[in-house]
């Protein structure tokens, strides 16, 4: 399974529009990607139906197996340290679901799990770990919740859990957050573009770990959404999450970190690290105070 191609620019604005003033016109128009006929089957079902309060965050954690990465301890050790950014949450309610060919060790608590993936298909498997991933929870969620796709070397900020479940909402997008070169160490602080920093590009541009959406149980069209949103790059994942009716929040914060150039990023498989590497050069962060910030809520 490859990843599902974006949509054009031109064509999202233009669906977007027809989705607020006539949803079912928008739903027959010819061409409509598999996500955006689940967003606007979605958007559609929520229309009679209140948004029940999110009762925890579910993140899902494809993980690279074994036989693709060239140290396989060495990215059993990166999960650790992603899982234990979970567990340093002050907000316990949350869960942790990962997806793998085997079973890496994990922290002895109930809330995080492995889901076995068995499927031979060669290639890239990213895209139907998430698949089953979204469809696990389909199958199990018995309460209202946030998912979240979250990559296996991603860390997630203090806090994060407990402002998503205060909140509320249909979701949230970390559109600032901070990438780190682990080669030199320097952080870079992602975020939507101003009059001092034109250049810079938003989070959710940057990192896949950067979306969490409303999860309704009660609404199959719901975890049905989820899975054909994330067969997507995440720069889809706004414009989706609006589509079905979902807009999605900025959390109030820098809350994810994402770690580049620790030798198995799936970036780094596919060629596509070099020019964030950039960023972090062009973008670097020398305020003290922010990163004491940043050794005192990440990992």
């Amino acid at each position: 399974m490859a990843q599902a191609p974006a949509t054009p620019k031109s064509r999202r604005a233009a669906l977007l529009t027809m989705a607020r003033v006539a949803p079912d016109r928008a739903a027959a128009m010819a061409g409509l990607a598999p996500s955006e006929e689940a967003a606007l089957a979605l958007r559609t079902a929520r229309t009679e139906r209140a948004l029940p309060a999110a009762e925890e965050v579910v993140f899902l954690l494809p993980l690279v197996g074994p036989e693709a990465v060239g140290d396989w301890g060495a990215v059993c050790r990166r999960l650790t340290t992603t899982l234990r950014s979970f567990l340093d949450q002050d907000d316990p309610r949350w869960r942790a679901v990962i997806c793998c060919q085997q079973r890496p060790d994990l922290p002895d608590d109930s809330r995080i799990t492995h889901l076995p993936f068995d499927d031979p298909t060669p290639g890239n498997d990213k895209w139907r770990k998430l698949a089953a991933l979204c469809d696990h929870l389909g199958e199990t969620a018995t309460a209202p919740a946030y998912a979240m796709s979250f990559d296996a070397d991603d860390l997630l900020r203090q806090g994060t859990v407990a402002e998503m479940l205060s909140r509320q909402g249909p979701g949230f997008l970390a559109e600032t957050g901070f990438v780190r070169d682990v080669a030199t160490g320097h952080v870079a602080l992602a975020g939507p573009r101003n009059l001092r920093t034109p250049l810079r590009k938003p989070f959710w541009k940057l990192c896949g770990s950067c979306a969490a959406l409303h999860h309704d149980p009660g609404l199959p069209q719901s975890a049905a959404f989820l899975r054909t949103m994330t067969q997507h790059e995440h720069r889809m994942f706004p414009y989706l999450a609006a589509l079905a009716g979902q807009p999605l929040q900025p959390l109030s914060r820098p809350s994810v970190l994402y770690e580049l150039n620790h030798g198995e990023n799936f970036g780094a498989r596919r060629g596509r690290v070099s020019f964030k590497t950039r960023f972090v050069a062009r973008f670097r962060v020398t305020d003290r105070e922010t990163l004491r910030g940043v050794i005192r809520d990440f990992p």
